[in-house]
């Protein structure tokens, strides 16, 4: 096992890692509602096992930020732009940021400069995301083993484009939670299809 495939396996393991975190953070608050509250409820401040919620959640964005120190040089051998890793590590970087200085305020408000930050980062980690992949599209077209997940990069970025519309018109409503599930999940497929790509191309 190489240190392309090491990082890949910690690419994989931050959205499992990220999914587990609010499967459980909802199942140890029985007045939580998935379809209901958003996800950075969980780790709001004041909010129930906050701790442990939020262990999962800095994990999840180390493991992420440090799969995609590697993304350039472990696809097609670092052949192309570094336009698409280097927008996916920016993303990560604001990720890790967000999980460790910028809980949403009590209650899952945005109250102060603190949650409304919170708020401000994760729009603007996932617009870096949504870039990256198109940049990742441009790059890998024309790479022989990497044409599928090129067309699949690009069905990605649609995607999570429409599903954040969707979110933010959503976002006042009592359907709020389902709607972010749907969008955060398209990024976290995203994250993994890529992280197991370089995995088996390496």
């Amino acid at each position: 096992m190489n240190i392309f495939q090491i990082l890949a396996i910690c690419g994989m393991m931050s959205p499992i890692v990220y999914t587990l975190m609010w499967i459980v953070g909802g199942m140890l608050r029985p007045e939580y509602s998935h379809i209901r509250d958003d996800v950075s409820s969980l780790m709001a401040t004041g909010a129930p096992r906050k701790r442990l919620l939020d262990a999962f959640i800095i994990t999840s964005s180390v493991l992420l930020f440090v799969f995609y120190l590697g993304v350039h040089d472990g696809i097609n051998n670092g052949q192309g732009s570094m336009v698409g890793p280097m927008l996916l590590l920016a993303s990560s970087i604001l990720g890790i940021c967000v999980a460790l200085f910028f809980p949403l305020d009590a209650g899952g408000e945005f109250q102060t400069f603190r949650g409304k930050m919170h708020i401000v980062l994760i729009v603007a980690s996932g617009i870096l995301t949504i870039a990256g992949m198109v940049a990742l599209w441009l790059r890998l077209e024309s790479i022989e083993g990497w044409q599928a997940f090129a067309t699949y990069s690009l069905l990605s970025a649609i995607v999570s484009l429409i599903l954040v519309i969707l979110a933010g018109i959503y976002a006042n409503t009592k359907y709020r939670g389902i709607v972010e599930r749907f969008m955060v999940t398209a990024y976290q497929l995203y994250y993994f299809v890529l992280a197991l790509m370089v995995f088996l191309t390496n």
